[in-house]
């Protein structure tokens, strides 16, 4: 036998292969639908007990109002404010990975917004030429 006659032959069998197979699917489809068709009620097409079977399922939910909810004022809402001020004496406590050295009593030089929820300052030791950033936080009254 030839390699083109070999090939024809292979590709022939796979052909029938495909037809058995397709008609295989066919027989499972048919046999699907006989078998939904034979759970129906007598006298009930398909749509129609899709229809009352949806209708059953939507008489059973049960909707209620969700209750009243008060809407929250701006003026009602606190505002928070900065709690040392400008010229004021605080206690600096450096933070455990910095230097140990820097903890002392310091002037709170400027207000700084707030980071998340600490306020910032700009404070100054006396011994020091230069200004920190310190968190409300790492401040106490001197």
């Amino acid at each position: 036998m030839s390699r083109h006659s070999a090939k024809t032959a292979g590709r022939s069998t796979k052909a029938a292969r495909r037809t058995t197979k397709k008609s295989t699917k066919g027989a499972r489809a048919t046999a699907k639908k006989a078998s939904k068709s034979a759970r129906l009620p007598i006298g009930l097409d398909t749509r129609a007990a899709r229809a009352s079977d949806s209708a059953a399922k939507m008489t059973k939910m049960i909707r209620t109002q969700s209750p009243p909810v008060q809407p929250v004022a701006a003026q009602e809402l606190p505002l928070r404010s900065h709690k040392y001020h400008v010229g004021e004496t605080v206690y600096y406590t450096s933070p455990t990975f910095g230097r140990a050295a820097a903890t002392g009593s310091y002037t709170v030089v400027k207000l700084l917004p707030s980071e998340g929820d600490d306020y910032q300052y700009r404070i100054k030791s006396s011994g020091e030429a230069f200004e920190r950033v310190a968190k409300e936080s790492q401040l106490d009254r001197a």
